[in-house]
């Protein structure tokens, strides 16, 4: 991995109204690095996972991408950056339940501009890829929790995103199933050469990562590689 970070924060605070739910937050991601984000609930991990990804501004502090600063982007700035630069996985996937699984995936792309035949191609490709192939028809209530996270895992890979965020992405999963989503997900983000960030409170979902900290009030108290 280069020495130069893919992603970092500096000096991250980010309040809402009296409640401080950073409080100078310092963190690197390297390319291709994964990272498990810990910490009790309220803790501030899910406001650090969209801070950096440009979800939410900081009220301090600066976050840089790719040596690019982009805490201080317009709201419009970082609706681009988020589409082109980030992939998202969620708890519950978050498919839009009126697409097939193929349309799903393909949608980011879409947005990007790329045209529909080759963006469904190339969403196909994925699915395949994820062991879904003949799948490509199903709507999300037509799939079981696992297979559904397999196509949020390939929605968030298929336009190569620099970094995809997961928060909680194994959370509405039995443990069998948690595990095989995992495996999907590191794998096809190692070979995409993605970085990755990993919000959980699940000690077996955490030593996926390469690395890992703890955030306790706002503040990272903790912090050890695999």
């Amino acid at each position: 991995m280069s020495d130069t970070p893919r992603l970092s924060a500096r000096a991250l605070v980010k309040r809402f109204g009296s409640t401080t739910a950073l409080a100078g937050v310092d963190l690197d991601l390297a390319a291709g690095e994964s990272l498990a984000v810990m910490g009790p609930s309220g803790s501030g991990k899910s406001t650090l996972l969209h801070c950096l990804a440009g979800v939410l501004p900081p009220d301090a502090g600066t976050v840089t991408l790719e040596g690019r600063e982009v805490s201080g982007l317009s709201e419009k700035e970082r609706s681009l950056l988020r589409r082109r630069d980030f992939g998202f996985v969620f708890q519950f996937g978050q498919l839009l339940p009126e697409l097939p699984a193929v349309e799903n995936v393909a949608l980011p792309l879409m947005l990007l501009g790329t045209a529909r035949r080759p963006a469904l191609a190339r969403a196909a490709g994925w699915l395949d890829s994820l062991g879904l192939a003949g799948m490509y028809e199903r709507r999300p209530g037509e799939l079981s929790g696992g297979q559904a996270q397999r196509v949020a895992v390939a929605r968030a890979l298929v336009h190569h995103p620099a970094v995809v965020v997961a928060d909680e992405p194994t959370g509405a999963l039995d443990q069998d199933t948690g595990r095989e989503v995992m495996g999907v997900l590191t794998e096809a983000v190692s070979s995409t050469r993605a970085s990755l960030v990993l919000v959980t409170h699940d000690e077996t979902v955490a030593r996926w990562a390469d690395r890992r900290l703890e955030v306790v009030d706002g503040r990272i108290v903790t912090g050890a590689r695999r």
